[in-house]
């Protein structure tokens, strides 16, 4: 018997999370380890779980399994709340509306720059002597 689960992916900067919702009993897994777990530092687990509280869900109704890869930590937060986000419109559509006016539905289109010839870095520039 397979359980009927909702997608969505999200993504920011280089982190990409693939977010699955399915009824169940509050359980969080992110790449084999529970929410708390991966999202060490403080307050991540809850901005990264935000969209479930702005649509008004219960979070122990639900059991959310994500696979995150590329990234840092703060990438990797705002890619799994884009899913979640996501998986939640698809859902229920009726969400769409709420989400959109939290600004959980936007893609951060923020990418690292590209370093540029001559340059140390996309903008820094080697020191200037005069003489």
């Amino acid at each position: 018997m397979s359980t009927q689960y909702y997608e969505g992916i999200g993504r920011r900067k280089e982190a990409t999370a693939r977010v699955r919702i399915m009824s169940g009993s509050g359980q969080v897994v992110i790449n084999e380890k529970t929410g708390e777990e991966f999202f060490s530092r403080m307050g991540d687990f809850d901005i990264a779980l935000a969209p479930l509280d702005a649509a008004g869900e219960n979070l122990a109704s639900f059991d959310i399994s994500v696979r995150v890869s590329g990234g840092g930590v703060t990438g990797q937060r705002d890619s799994v709340q884009l899913g979640l986000a996501r998986a939640l419109t698809l859902m229920n559509p009726d969400l769409r509306p709420t989400l959109r006016k939290g600004g959980f539905l936007s893609r951060d289109p923020r990418v690292k720059e590209r370093k540029k010839p001559g340059l140390k870095r996309a903008r820094k520039a080697p020191t200037y002597t005069k003489r």
